[in-house]
């Protein structure tokens, strides 16, 4: 039987997602009755506030389930620009495009801006997808690794120095960062914007994680000096509002990069959904305190793991956001992380999917009880 597909060049310089790959596996495995303390799970444990569903309800009822302006509902729209102007950013609505998902607009972002060959700047450990999304967009990689200086980007900037050139295209920074918690500094991101503007370097700010942060306020790159007309800002309604099946994000940029971006965003996804665009509107304006209280529950469950670990003599470089942690296992990660589903029923991230050999990444989007009995399991199992 002879295969009848010619797959694109562009499509084998990727491989799955780790993530959820790793996700399926505890999934499949709880289907056949398995009790997995899933610790892989990129989402909040929260349910969506009530009254953003109620919102989403209210559109619905209201016949909203057509098409909209490609770009995103006016009001949506002006509702971001008006959260991005808090943050710094000089924002308006018209430069910004309401996405199906942040990954969206990370994806329109790349594929806009890289061509062949172009050199595509990451701090390690990195987030799984953006290789890929550079990858598929035919762009060359270039990394910087922050595990040396405990995930930190500051201490780093002499190592970016002399990554980033006047061949760079593209340099991506994630604050609050997924898989490690970290907030970089303020110095850090000026030190990006020194880099950025010496050598005529686009920068994307993905801020996907920006609302979750324990005692630290990130900082905005396109609110320092210089960065305005050079950076594409990312975020979305996955993590802070615990929507993430709803599948809502979006991008600021200048009023330029968004009309060619939007050539692509409107022959690929037309828009986002109309009803859940409403619901967005809802959760920007009126979710302060269910935000609030999702933080403090995360906080509290940073804080116990890092004191479980430090019990069994386990030390980690503790973040000031997301719900992540790394933590420094055997060098093959990929083998650990296959012991610990497999001999301890506990689900974990290969740091090597990041970049970061010799870690797993931890999810800390789980209940207090759910966390003590993965330690004590990866404990029994002599894997910390």
């Amino acid at each position: 039987m002879s295969d009848a597909y010619d797959f694109s060049e562009r499509i084998g310089r990727v491989e799955p997602s780790a993530t959820l790959a790793i996700s399926n596996l505890a999934a499949e495995k709880e289907a056949e009755g398995a009790d997995i303390v899933d610790l892989s799970v990129g989402e909040p444990d929260f349910d969506t506030p009530a009254n953003v569903v109620e919102a989403g309800k209210d559109a619905l009822d209201a016949g909203h389930t057509g098409y909209t302006s490609s770009n995103g509902v006016p009001r949506l729209k002006e509702a971001i620009a008006e959260k991005l102007r808090g943050n710094g950013v000089d924002a308006d609505a018209d430069e910004v495009i309401v996405t199906p998902g942040g990954k969206q607009a990370l994806y329109e972002t790349f594929q806009t801006l890289i061509d062949e060959g172009d050199e595509v700047v990451l701090l390690d450990p990195a987030w799984v997808s953006y290789e890929a999304m550079a990858k598929l967009a035919g762009g060359d990689l270039s990394r910087v690794d922050l595990a040396p200086h405990g995930f930190q980007l500051e201490p780093a900037l002499a190592d970016l120095a002399e990554t980033v050139s006047d061949d760079t295209e593209l340099l991506v920074v994630n604050s609050p960062s997924n898989p490690t918690g970290a907030v970089f500094s303020e110095a850090a991101l000026e030190g990006v914007r020194d880099l950025a503007v010496e050598h005529d370097v686009a920068v994307i700010s993905d801020e996907i994680y920006e609302r979750i942060t324990y005692g630290v306020e990130p900082a905005s790159l396109a609110s320092l000096d210089g960065m305005a007309d050079r950076t594409v800002t990312v975020n979305g309604f996955s993590k802070a509002y615990s929507m993430t099946g709803w599948r809502l994000g979006y991008l600021h940029a200048t009023d330029e990069f968004v009309g060619e971006a939007g050539k692509l965003h409107s022959h690929s996804v037309s828009c986002a959904t109309n009803f859940v665009q409403r619901a967005g509107i809802e959760a920007l304006e009126n979710t302060e305190d269910a935000v609030e209280e999702m933080c403090d529950a995360f906080a509290d469950r940073r804080d116990l793991l890092v004191d479980l670990f430090d019990e069994h003599g386990v030390d980690v470089d503790v973040g000031d956001g997301a719900f992540y942690m790394m933590i420094p296992v055997d060098d093959d990660d990929q083998a650990w992380c296959e012991r610990a589903i497999e001999e301890a029923s506990v689900a974990c991230v290969p740091g090597s999917a990041f970049n970061a050999d010799g870690f797993a990444r931890i999810s800390y989007a789980a209940s207090e009880e759910r966390l003590r009995e993965a330690v004590d399991r990866l404990v029994a199992n002599d894997l910390l």
